[in-house]
């Protein structure tokens, strides 16, 4: 009985995870013909600290097809983004605790959120300030060439960063909601947070005084915001049997048919 519980979980598993493959390659074929365009919006932030005229340069043989590419494929997968995390909800809930279930689902919706909201803050601000600062001081003797690859790293790496630190409040409610800490012990560790938060922003970002104050601080004021978060939402519900009870092979059934139901009645 064991043993056909878990191979149907793994076929359930292959089948969400095709899911999201077909979804994410739909998105990409629709596309692909403008993937050059979307680089392009992509490299606008650096191309208007650039003195007009400047252009960038591909080192690789294949770098001018192969780059676009990856932001289609990207691009792809953040639009599809929503249809993957529901496959992962439907995935996991017949296996949750009733109150789990109400607690996770707005978690999910909000952590995207944020992330996207890092990126957003990123792309239109950040980067802004950053490539203005930078091309400004640069000497006049030299060419400003940037290479499409080494920005598109570079892109990546500060859309991580953003995008997790805006995850701050969310780690923070978590963490008081499950009893973890408290939040006086979180108070009581400000000052190490705020320490840690110039450290990793000297590490992810690159080596400029800018970068490194433009994400330090809202990481600080996330911190903050968690903190409030956490004094409005971060009490533990009262504990309910029925809500911790585990379910049974017969009712997860039950859950799983529920959950297929829904989805055909969306598709429909």
């Amino acid at each position: 009985m064991t043993e056909d519980t878990f191979i149907s979980h793994l076929m359930e598993l292959r089948d969400r995870m095709l899911r999201v493959l077909i979804a994410v390659g739909v998105v990409f074929l629709f596309l692909f013909p403008f993937a050059s365009e979307l680089y392009d919006l992509l490299a606008y932030p650096m191309m208007r600290a650039l003195p007009a005229g400047t252009k960038m340069i591909a080192t690789g043989v294949v770098a001018p097809f192969l780059i676009p590419v990856k932001i289609a494929v990207m691009v792809a997968f953040t639009v599809a983004l929503p249809y993957v995390l529901y496959q992962a909800w439907a995935f996991i809930a017949p296996g949750l605790y009733a109150h789990e279930k109400r607690l996770v689902m707005p978690l999910v919706v909000a952590s995207t959120v944020l992330f996207f909201l890092g990126v957003a803050f990123c792309y239109f601000f950040v980067f802004g300030v950053v490539f203005d600062f930078v091309y400004r001081i640069a000497p006049k003797s030299i060419s400003v060439a940037p290479d499409i690859e080494n920005y598109l790293n570079f892109v990546l790496t500060m859309f991580l960063a953003f995008g997790v630190t805006f995850e701050v409040p969310i780690v923070v409610l978590i963490l008081v909601r499950m009893g973890v800490v408290s939040i006086e012990q979180l108070r009581n560790i400000r000052p190490y947070f705020i320490v840690g938060a110039f450290v990793v922003s000297a590490i992810v970002t690159p080596p400029d005084v800018l970068s490194q104050l433009l994400l330090a601080i809202p990481m600080c004021l996330l911190f903050e915001l968690g903190l409030i978060a956490a004094r409005i939402f971060g009490k533990p519900p009262a504990k309910n049997e029925e809500d911790y009870r585990p379910l049974g092979d017969a009712e997860m059934e039950r859950e799983l048919d529920k959950i297929e139901a829904g989805e055909r009645k969306d598709s429909a």
